[in-house]
C-alpha cells in the first residue's frame, strides 16, 4: 500500500511540475515573440483568457501520451521522445481548440512554435538536471573505490549500476581498457585513465579497494594476465556474469563473484550444432548410465534440454540418483523420464530395463576412476569398467539401439594403471562389437569418446584443494612436474553429444583439450584465489606420486594418426585398435574369462588376463609399491 502511496505521490508532483511549466511557456512565447519587452495589452489580456484552455488541453495531453511512466531518476531518450510528441500534439491541438472558438486573432503566428519549444526546455531540461544530479554525487559517496577493467557494454552497465545504486556501496573511480580510441574519454563522467597493464598504477594512485574485470571471455590467458595484474595491485577483484547474462542485459553489481579457477583454465566458448543435436536426440529414447555421476548428471541436464521422447537414468549410488532425479522435477517438470537403482553388471536388471525401455541412443558413463584406489580393487574396476561395459553394450545391440556412446578417459592411453587399462579394454570392446556390427551390415553403432580430467568433479583435485586451502594448508601436490589436460564438465559434455550425432560407429573421437597444465600452478592460483600468498600464507608440499600415477597424460598414441572431423574441438584416432583383434591370443571370449576370473575372487588370475588383454599396460602397483596416505590428492577425475 506504502509504495502505491508513494507512486501516486510522485506522479502528481510530475504532473503539478509539468501543469506549472505550462502558463511559463506560455507568457514566455509571447514575451519572446514581443524581443523581450513588455506584451501589448491587448495580446496579454487575450493571453490570459485563454490560459485555462491551454493549460487544461496539455494537461489532458501529457496524461495521456505517458509522460508520467517513467521515473526522473532514470530519464533518459524514450523520455524526451514521449515529451516531444506530448508538447507537439498538446500545441497543435491548442491552436485548433482556440481558433474553433474565437479564431484566435490575438495569438500571434510565432507564438504556438516558440510555446512548442519552451515546453520541450521546461519539461525536459528538470528531469535531465535531476537525473545529472543523483548520477553524479560521486564527491559525496562513502562506498568501495572501484576501478573496472573493460569499457564496453558490461563495463558501460556496471558503471551505470553503481550510480543508480540507493545504497551507494560502490564508487566507479575509473576504467581501464586496451582500446587506444577510448582512453582519455569518459563512460557516464567516469574516466578511461589508461590501458590494463596501469591497473597495478592506477590501483596505487586512485586509492581503489576493489577491481571489477568486466571482460568477456576472452581465453585462459588473458584472464590470467589479468589476475596476475590484480594480483601485483594487491587489491581484490571480481568478475563479472556468463556472456549469457551480458546479451540479456543483466549484469550488475550484485551478481559479480570472485574469479574461480575455471576462468583461468577455460578456454573459449564452444560453439555447438545445436540443430543438430536435437535432431539427434529429440523424440528419441536416451539412457544415461553412471546418471547420477559427474559427467552423467550434467549430460542428463542437457539431454533434458534436447527434448528427448524419454530419458532413462542408471546410477548404483542411490544418493547420486535421487539428487538427479529430484533436480529433473524441479527444471524439467514436462520431461518424461524413469530411474533404476542398478549395477551395469548385473546382466538380469540390465535385460529387463532394455526389454522394457527399448532405448535408441545410449551413453555409458558408469565407470569407477579414482586411480590410486583402483591399483588394489582390480575386481571391482573390472567388474565394473569391463564387464558393465560388455553388458550394456551386448544389451544395446541386442536390443538395436542406434548408437552407444562410452565415455573414455586419456588415461587408457600408455596405460599405468588398473583404471587406465580397463578403460583401454572397455575401448576394445566397443570396437571389436562395432566390428561385428558392420560385418553384418546393420546394428548399432558404437562410439568412443576419450578426453583429459574435468575440473571440479567429485572426488576431482579441485575440491581437495579448496578443503587443503579451507583449513590452512598444506595442499598436497604429488609431484613438481606433473601435468594434467583440464576442461570444465558442462563444455567435455557438450562435445560428447556432438560426438555422438556426428560419429558413424567404431571411431575414438578426442576431444581438443588445450595445452597441459601444471597441478602445481593449479594449486597456487587456487590459493592466491582464495587471498592468500602460496608458499608464505599456505605451503604446498610435495608427497611423491602415488601406484599407478604418470607424469604426463597423453590423448592418443604416437601411432594413431587424428583425423579432423566437421567440429574444430574434435578429432577422430585412427590406428592402434588392431592390437584387440584377438586379445587373448587363443581365439576364446576374454570378457567371459575375465568373469570367471572375478567370481573366483582370484586377482592375480585377473592381473594376468589384464596384462595379456593389455600389453602395453605398465603395471604402477609393482613399479611403484610405495603405500597411499590418506592426506595425498586422489587423481583428478578423467
Amino acid at each position: 500500500m506504502s509504495q502505491l502511496f508513494d507512486r501516486l505521490r510522485s506522479r502528481t508532483a510530475a504532473l503539478a511540475h509539468d501543469l506549472l511549466m505550462v502558463p511559463v511557456a506560455w507568457f514566455a512565447a509571447y514575451w519572446l515573440r514581443f524581443n523581450l519587452g513588455a506584451i501589448p495589452p491587448e495580446f496579454l489580456q487575450g493571453a490570459l483568457a485563454t490560459l485555462p484552455w491551454v493549460i487544461l488541453v496539455q494537461g489532458c495531453v501529457y496524461w495521456l501520451l505517458g509522460l508520467y511512466r517513467g521515473v526522473w531518476r532514470f530519464a533518459s531518450l524514450p523520455d524526451l521522445v514521449r515529451i516531444t510528441n506530448a508538447a507537439l500534439a498538446g500545441t497543435s491541438l491548442v491552436v485548433v481548440t482556440l481558433f474553433v472558438f474565437n479564431r484566435s486573432p490575438l495569438i500571434p503566428r510565432s507564438v504556438p512554435v516558440l510555446f512548442f519549444g519552451l515546453q520541450l526546455v521546461l519539461l525536459a531540461g528538470p528531469r535531465l538536471f535531476y537525473r545529472w544530479l543523483k548520477d553524479h554525487r560521486l564527491n559525496l559517496r562513502s562506498g568501495q573505490r572501484v576501478l573496472i577493467v573493460g569499457a564496453d557494454r558490461a563495463g558501460e552497465m556496471l558503471a551505470r549500476d553503481m550510480l543508480r545504486d540507493p545504497q551507494q556501496a560502490y564508487f566507479p573511480a575509473g576504467f581501464v581498457d586496451d582500446k587506444l580510441r577510448r582512453q582519455g574519454s569518459e563512460v557516464h563522467g567516469v574516466p578511461i585513465l589508461g590501458a590494463t597493464a596501469d591497473l597495478p598504477r592506477l590501483v596505487a594512485e586512485r586509492g581503489i579497494d576493489l577491481v571489477l574485470l568486466a571482460v568477456p571471455p576472452t581465453g585462459a590467458r588473458e584472464m590470467q594476465r589479468l589476475v596476475g595484474l590484480c594480483e601485483k595491485a594487491g587489491k581484490p577483484f571480481r568478475t563479472m556474469p556468463q556472456l549469457g547474462n551480458l546479451m540479456t542485459g543483466q549484469v550488475s553489481i550484485s551478481q559479480l563473484r570472485p574469479v574461480s579457477i575455471e576462468d583461468l583454465l577455460g578456454r573459449d566458448p564452444i560453439t555447438l550444432d545445436w540443430e543438430g543435436l536435437r535432431s539427434g536426440l529429440a523424440g528419441r529414447q536416451v539412457l544415461v548410465t553412471g546418471a547420477g555421476g559427474s559427467i552423467g548428471s550434467e549430460l542428463v541436464r542437457q539431454i533434458a534440454a534436447a527434448n528427448p521422447k524419454h530419458l532413462i537414468l542408471v546410477d548404483n549410488g542411490e544418493y547420486n540418483l535421487y539428487r538427479i532425479e529430484l533436480e529433473l522435477r524441479e527444471n524439467y517438470p514436462a520431461l518424461s523420464f524413469s530411474r533404476y537403482l542398478l549395477d551395469v553388471g548385473d546382466d538380469a536388471a540390465i535385460a529387463a530395463l532394455f526389454t522394457a525401455e527399448r532405448p535408441q541412443v545410449v551413453f555409458h558413463a558408469a565407470a569407477y576412476k579414482h586411480v590410486p584406489m583402483l591399483e588394489d580393487q582390480l575386481r571391482a574396476a573390472v567388474r565394473n569398467n569391463i564387464i558393465g561395459t560388455s553388458v550394456v553394450a551386448q544389451a544395446a545391440c541386442t536390443w538395436g539401439c542406434e548408437r552407444f556412446v562410452l565415455i573414455s578417459t586419456d588415461k587408457a592411453v600408455n596405460p599405468a594403471n588398473v583404471m587406465g587399462a580397463t578403460k583401454r579394454a572397455a575401448e576394445a570392446i566397443c570396437y571389436a562389437m562395432n566390428g561385428e556390427r558392420r560385418a553384418a551390415g546393420s546394428g548399432t553403432r558404437f562410439i568412443t569418446v576419450r578426453f583429459g580430467n574435468v575440473l571440479g568433479s567429485a572426488g576431482s583435485v579441485v575440491p581437495l584443494f579448496k578443503r587443503q586451502i579451507e583449513r590452512g594448508g598444506p595442499v598436497t601436490v604429488t609431484h613438481p612436474e606433473i601435468e594434467r589436460f583440464f576442461m570444465t564438465i558442462p563444455e567435455a559434455c557438450q562435445l560428447i553429444m556432438q560426438a555422438a550425432v556426428i560419429g558413424d560407429g567404431g571411431e575414438v573421437f578426442v576431444l581438443d583439450m588445450g595445452e597441459p597444465v601444471k597441478v602445481c600452478y593449479l594449486a597456487e592460483q587456487m590459493i592466491r584465489l582464495s587471498g592468500r600468498e602460496p608458499g608464505r600464507e599456505i605451503q604446498i608440499q610435495y608427497v611423491g606420486l602415488r601406484p599407478g600415477e604418470k607424469l604426463y597424460e597423453e590423448l592418443f598414441y604416437a601411432a594413431e594418426d587424428l583425423i579432423p572431423t566437421s567440429h574444430p574441438k574434435i578429432r577422430v584416432a585412427q590406428g592402434v585398435h588392431a592390437a584387440f583383434a584377438d586379445p587373448v591370443g587363443d581365439g576364446g571370449d576374454w570378457v567371459a574369462e575375465l568373469r570367471r576370473a572375478c567370481e573366483d575372487q582370484s586377482p592375480g588370475e585377473l592381473r594376468a588376463l589384464l596384462r595379456r588383454l593389455i600389453p602395453d599396460w605398465r603395471d604402477g602397483a609393482q613399479a611403484n609399491p610405495e603405500p597411499a596416505r590418506a592426506d595425498a590428492p586422489q587423481s583428478p577425475e578423467r
